[in-house]
């Protein structure tokens, strides 16, 4: 740490306090983080896999998925397991790595989302034009730009989180590290890092998301033009895209577009975001898709043939 800390190890508080409850809670929460993990990887498996998947629409969801995984794992399996501790308890340098690639993975897929969105802008309003603008190339530099995105965000929040000295106390009133119950524990004035992090990740959360919003309101406007049946299909697929990106956005909004402070329901709306949000994405794709689905089951039936084989 750049700053001279006499506390070394941070205290968690967690969700809940009673025994009883963290118990039951740690069956429910390894469910939901075993749903997301497999959830998230059979559409990232399926869609490499199945050659009727090579769009980019599909080429952008499985990279959505992989960040999806990666996010929650930041968080959960470390929640999760602090459920069965009597102290809960964490580095002051692996609270700070957890911030960086919360942070990191959340911004990437804040952009991954936004490029989906133009997938889908240019797909609907541009179509003869598709193919060239959607190469295989720009893809991959539309999920580099996401990924480096991402880091340049993260490495703005760790800068700041450096320059923080911390004296005592060091009991964080949260289930996992984020800047502003870290800021209440520092002994120096962060109104100037908060105002940082408000620029930096809520003004930033609501530009993308009117930016998305804008965009489906331009890709809605452009389907009065198209048949009935690409008109369904269309609205079907987009119907996914926005679904995910109010549960992505809405929590990220609340956290972040105000000044530092730890409000009690602010762990519940994490809980949604950090546990709940990950999971419901595949479900929220395959359902919604018959192409995944179908490609889903061909892939399955295969190996199930191949293994009694």
């Amino acid at each position: 740490m750049a700053s001279t800390n006499n506390v070394t190890e941070l205290i968690i508080v967690g969700l809940f306090q009673d025994p009883e409850v963290q118990r039951g809670c740690f069956v429910v929460f390894l469910l939901v983080y075993l749903a997301t993990v497999v959830g998230n990887g059979l559409i990232v498996l399926t869609v490499n896999v199945s050659k009727s998947l090579r769009s980019p629409m599909y080429f952008f969801l499985s990279y959505l998925s992989l960040v999806e995984i990666t996010y929650s794992s930041t968080v959960v399996p470390k929640f999760i397991t602090d459920l069965l501790a009597k102290i809960k308890t964490i580095s002051l340098e692996g609270c700070v790595a957890q911030i960086f690639f919360f942070h990191f993975f959340g911004v990437t897929e804040i952009f991954l989302l936004t490029v989906m969105a133009y997938d889908r802008y240019v797909a609907i309003c541009k179509p003869l034009h598709y193919t060239t603008i959607m190469s295989r190339s720009v893809c991959r530099l539309l999920v580099a730009g996401s990924w480096l995105g991402g880091f340049f965000h993260s490495m703005v929040q760790i800068i700041i989180t450096l320059q923080l000295s911390f004296c005592g106390p060091n009991v964080i009133d949260h289930y996992f590290c984020d800047l502003h119950p870290l800021f209440k524990l520092s002994c120096t004035d962060t109104s100037v890092e908060g105002v940082i992090v408000l620029a930096n990740s809520g003004l930033f959360s609501i530009f993308s998301f009117l930016l998305l919003v804008s965009s489906y309101i331009v890709i809605l406007y452009n389907l009065r033009n198209h048949s009935a049946e690409g008109r369904r299909k269309a609205l079907s697929t987009c119907a996914s895209h926005i679904t995910v990106v109010l549960l992505f956005f809405g929590p990220a909004i609340f956290l972040y577009m105000r000044p530092p402070s730890t409000f009690t329901e602010d762990k519940l709306v994490a809980v949604f975001y950090t546990v709940v949000t990950p999971m419901l994405n595949p479900i929220i794709y395959t359902l919604r898709n018959a192409e995944v689905k179908n490609a889903m089951r061909k892939l399955w039936g295969k190996r199930m043939n191949s293994g009694r084989d």
